[in-house]
């Protein structure tokens, strides 16, 4: 099968969800949702394990992990309104949930060991991965080592006579929608794993169970929004090619995001534009909310944007009008992620307010359309596909650069669509901007994504904008943009881990962080 290309609407704007981070909750739904298929029954208790050298040791409780493996393990979606009470919902269904700090053998600082047993005795181990964004994989399911990353349906067929592949084999290639047929074999036997872009037929499931060489079948919804296609291919997989691309077929920023994500995941471009005109509806509806007002009890900061914005009509701070409404707007979004409302990762919950808290409010400045504002998130979801191709979104792995370094680069290639750039102009913006983002770190205080996850989304805005700004008068970023990326992936990956989302470093361990950490658990425990 071909290589696996990031999705603008699976690996970079989306999901829509709640919770205080796509690293954590969202991912930690699909997760939850992955293991209760693959256990194929209730399960009655679940112990969960994290390496204390990992970043979820310390976070998984305050940003949403346990939270949303609950609710995953109802099978309940990313965003449920129900979301913060999940622990407690599901003792009520009978699934005891059981966290742990263990040390055990990995190699990416968001796994997850899930020990799970079932109502009717089943048993089941799995490790899985968070890889930023709300982009889940199991890596392992027992002893067999494997990859499910929920972009497609998949049947695991666990044999019982490692020579059965051979026979059944030829049944396997009689499905029309099969895109991968891999064969794993551990201490614990043989498992045919099966990817599919539709789910098997009634009929073919039957025959596989009525095997005697079949222990058992379990079929996998996906949890992803666009499915995996083996036949798929993209038009370019880094700036270099996109720039020849670009000068070859004489297009802009929008129509080359427009012809990647259509190749990219089978869908026409008529769908890929009505995709995203959703999600801006979902980002304009969130931002309103915001700046009317939210409510939470359990966060650090209230209501402050509406705050600043009477500050900025009365003429007490300093800046023009749509700096302050880039700031306001900001503040909105990230007050609407922290009061559990509905949001868009883009590229992570983190970082959720970089991208419309920027976008919108200049696309209003501006005037522009609807369809021009959807361009917009369109191209700025292409730069972050150039990102993810070759570096990361995760700050578990390389920092805040990942979310809002991230974030502010794609602020800046939306925003040169917006003003009717080049794709050369484009690319500029985008490099300056990740340029002045290198080595930022997380450290959010009181393991919370708010202090100071704020101030640093509204530091990419306003990077954003100068970037393009610059980019538009022509100045030259001297650096291309895919030696920034590896740049920044390479610095990124050299911070130490305390200041990579651990909650060891930085801001996270000061005194008033701690204390305020505490107060909140205090608060928690009174409730």
């Amino acid at each position: 099968m071909s290589k696996s290309y990031p999705s603008i609407f699976n690996d970079v704007i989306g999901p829509v969800m709640r919770g205080p981070s796509s690293s954590h909750t969202a991912a930690s739904v699909r997760i939850g949702k992955l293991a209760r298929q693959i256990l194929n029954e209730q399960p009655s208790h679940v112990l969960v394990e994290f390496d204390p050298e990992g970043s979820l040791a310390t976070t998984y409780e305050s940003q949403g992990s346990s939270i949303g493996l609950a609710a995953g393990l109802m099978q309940w979606d990313i965003t449920n309104p129900g979301l913060p009470d999940a622990i407690k919902i599901a003792k009520k269904e009978r699934i005891e949930l059981e966290f742990r700090i263990t040390p055990f053998e990995n190699n990416h600082p968001n796994t997850y060991r899930i020990r799970m047993v079932g109502e009717n005795g089943n048993q089941i181990l799995i490790h899985a991965i968070s890889h930023g964004g709300g982009t889940v994989e199991i890596v392992s399911i027992d002893r067999f080592s494997l990859s499910i990353k929920g972009d497609c349906y998949e049947t695991l067929l666990f044999l019982s006579d490692p020579l059965a592949m051979n026979t059944i084999e030829p049944e396997i290639h009689t499905l029309n929608s099969i895109e991968q047929l891999t064969a794993h074999s551990s201490e614990d036997g043989n498992l045919v794993q099966v990817k599919m872009s539709a789910p098997p037929g009634s009929e073919w499931l039957k025959a596989m169970h009525n095997k005697t060489s079949v222990k058992s079948v379990i079929v996998l919804q996906p949890v992803m929004p666009v499915l995996l296609s083996a036949h798929s291919k993209v038009p370019f997989s880094n700036a270099d090619e996109l720039l020849v691309l670009g000068r070859k077929e004489g297009i802009d920023l929008y129509k080359a995001a427009l012809m990647y994500e259509a190749q990219r995941s089978s869908l026409t471009e008529t769908e890929v534009m009505e995709r995203m005109r959703e999600i801006v509806v979902i980002l304009r509806d969130s931002l309103q909310k915001g700046l009317k007002g939210t409510a939470y009890n359990d966060r650090i900061l209230g209501y402050q944007s509406g705050k600043f914005e009477r500050a900025a009509s009365n003429g007490t701070i300093l800046g023009d009008q749509l700096m302050n409404k880039v700031i306001a707007s900001n503040m909105a979004m990230m007050e609407v992620k922290s009061s559990m409302g509905l949001i868009v990762a883009a590229p992570t919950a983190g970082s959720c307010a970089t991208l419309p808290g920027t976008l919108i409010p200049v696309s209003e400045d501006l005037k522009a359309s609807q369809e021009d504002l959807t361009k917009a998130f369109l191209v700025s979801g292409l730069i972050g596909v150039l990102i993810a191709s070759h570096s990361t979104f995760a700050a578990e792995e390389c920092g805040c650069q990942a979310e809002c370094g991230s974030a502010s680069g794609m602020v800046a290639g939306g925003l040169v669509q917006l003003m009717n750039g080049s794709i050369e102009q484009g690319l500029a913006a985008v490099s300056m901007a990740l340029q002045n983002m290198i080595g930022l770190v997380c450290d959010p205080v009181a393991n919370r994504v708010e202090v100071p996850c704020l101030g640093k989304n509204i530091l990419a805005s306003l990077n954003g904008i100068a970037s393009a700004n610059m980019a538009m008068a022509g100045i030259d970023p001297v650096i291309p943009l895919d030696e920034v990326i590896t740049a920044m992936d390479g610095a990124g990956r050299s911070l130490p881990r305390t200041l990579r989302c651990t909650g060891l470093g930085g801001l996270s361990v000061t005194p008033t962080s701690k204390r305020i950490e505490k107060e909140l658990k205090d608060r928690e425990g009174k409730r």
